[in-house]
This record gives C-alpha cells, sequence and structure tokens, in this order.
C-alpha cells in the first residue's frame, strides 16, 4: 500500500483517538434508560450512597462523551448537569409513552414487558434522550443515538423531530421520522410509516421538509406522507399503505378503495370520509 496514504490514515487514527465510540454512546444511553427505569436493565445496590457514585459515574460519562467529541463541547460540565437536572421531566415523557404503548396494544400484559420487550420503548427512550441533548447544543453524539437505535429496532426517528407527549409506536420495524416532523399529543403509528420530505435537495436543509401530525391521530402499516405543507388534522385516522402529499382535515379518515377502471382490473384510489 502507499506509503503515503498510510500516512494519511495515520494522521486521521491520531486526530481521532479519543473520539467517543459507538459502543461508548450506546453504552450511555442505555445506562441512562435503564437508570430511569430499572426493569429494562436492573442493577443491585446495597445503598443510596452506591446509587449516588452510580449516578455520578454516568454524569463522567456523558461529561468525557462531551469533551472527546468531534464537535468539542466548551461548556460540557454545564451540559451534563443540565442533562441531569432535566431526568424527572425526561423520566415522566417517557412513561407516558410506555402507559400510551400499553393502553393501544391488546398483547401488553404489563408495562414491564413493555420496557424490557417492546422496539418501540427503546426507540422513543432513546430518541427522547438524543432530543435533549440537542436541546441543550450537543451535536453529532444525538445522531449517534438515534442511529444506533435504528440499527437495534428498524425505527428510525431523527432526533430534531419533534414529537409530543403519550406517542405510541407499535411493531415499529420500518418506520421513517424525518427531521422536521411534527407529532402532537397522544399518536400511534405502526409499522412501515414513513412521515418524510418530498425532496431531497441539499437546498432545501434548512426548510421544513416534513409533515405535521396533529393530536390524536393513528396512522396504520406502511402508509407514507410527504412534505413540510402536509398537515394531518386532529383525530385523523391515516389507513395501512396510504400514500400522502397533501393536507387533510381534522377528523378525517383516509384509506385506500379499490375501484373498476376497465376490463383488465383495478386500480387503488384514495377515499376521504
Amino acid at each position: 500500500m502507499d506509503r503515503e496514504f498510510l500516512k494519511i490514515l495515520f494522521d486521521k487514527n491520531t486526530a481521532c483517538a479519543a473520539c467517543p465510540s459507538p459502543s461508548q454512546v450506546s453504552g450511555f444511553t442505555e445506562g441512562i434508560i435503564a437508570l430511569l427505569f430499572p426493569a429494562f436493565d436492573k442493577k443491585d445496590f446495597n445503598s443510596f450512597r452506591e446509587f449516588q457514585l452510580h449516578v455520578d459515574r454516568l454524569k463522567v460519562q456523558l461529561d468525557l462523551l462531551l469533551t472527546r467529541n468531534p464537535d468539542y463541547c466548551e461548556n460540557a460540565d454545564e451540559v451534563t448537569e443540565a442533562f441531569f437536572e432535566e431526568l424527572p421531566k425526561l423520566h415522566d415523557l417517557i412513561a407516558e409513552d410506555v402507559q400510551a404503548m400499553f393502553d393501544g396494544d391488546p398483547a401488553a400484559k404489563s408495562n414491564t414487558e413493555i420496557i424490557r420487550s417492546y422496539p418501540g420503548f427503546y426507540a422513543i427512550a432513546a430518541y427522547r434522550i438524543a432530543h435533549l441533548l440537542l436541546d441543550l447544543g450537543v451535536s453529532l453524539i444525538p445522531r449517534m443515538i438515534g442511529e444506533l437505535a435504528h440499527s437495534r429496532t428498524g425505527i428510525d426517528i431523527h432526533p430534531r423531530a419533534e414529537i409530543g407527549r403519550h406517542f405510541c409506536i407499535d411493531h415499529g420495524t420500518g418506520i421513517v421520522i424525518g427531521e422536521t416532523t411534527v407529532i402532537g399529543d397522544h399518536v400511534k403509528i405502526y409499522q412501515g410509516v414513513t412521515l418524510g420530505g418530498l425532496s431531497v435537495d441539499k437546498a432545501d436543509a434548512e426548510k421544513k421538509r416534513h409533515p405535521t401530525i396533529e393530536d390524536r391521530v393513528v396512522i396504520y402499516a406502511g402508509a407514507t406522507i410527504l412534505g413540510g405543507k402536509t398537515v394531518i388534522g386532529s383525530g385523523s385516522v391515516v389507513g395501512g399503505n396510504v400514500w400522502l402529499t397533501r393536507s387533510v382535515p381534522p377528523n378525517t379518515k383516509v384509506y385506500y378503495k379499490a375501484a373498476l377502471t376497465n376490463n383488465e382490473g383495478e386500480t387503488d384510489i384514495i377515499e376521504f370520509k
């Protein structure tokens, strides 16, 4: 191999020697989930002091991740303290999501089952952690958290998306929620749903490219909703495999209805009700 190329690789490896690895980011994320919801990965503590030391270790982990982040965080200690101050709110948000999944899935027997085994729980919890870090001005690491959750669950939630309370993902595999998506409260989404953009033009990077889903909307499996101007009104139901690029008013049912068009067979049309 060319020596000059090896030198370039050596310099790159040296420059990133302390960069936080995906395993370190994953370890911190899962440590926070387990801290808030022990059923996820229960640890035994012999005293409250031992528990406090465990929390302090998680603080050190985050401080090191921020300090070693290639997009260096100059106020890593302040961000770390701010993140841990927000843990009560973070816990309550995720607990509401767990309850939403329990209420929305007849197969769920307990909240513990959801925390231990549901991919939707892990994906939403990781999103909430990543979104909080993003709100605190942290770059790169939130994206790593999102992609690690994506690789584990098949659910792709951009940390910059805005998602309200009591959010339910059922099954989940293949869900995509884009960067500028806005989702209200009490929304339920099934597997294979895409909330995406109409364009992948880099010039649109700073624009709202993804849809807005208002409160109490249900989106069934395989539905695709695209565009930054597309708004799904509150209380609406979007049926399976529907393709939408325009808004629908509140309390609308959108579904495919087969219609005979000629002697050669059927074609699908969208029905609004």
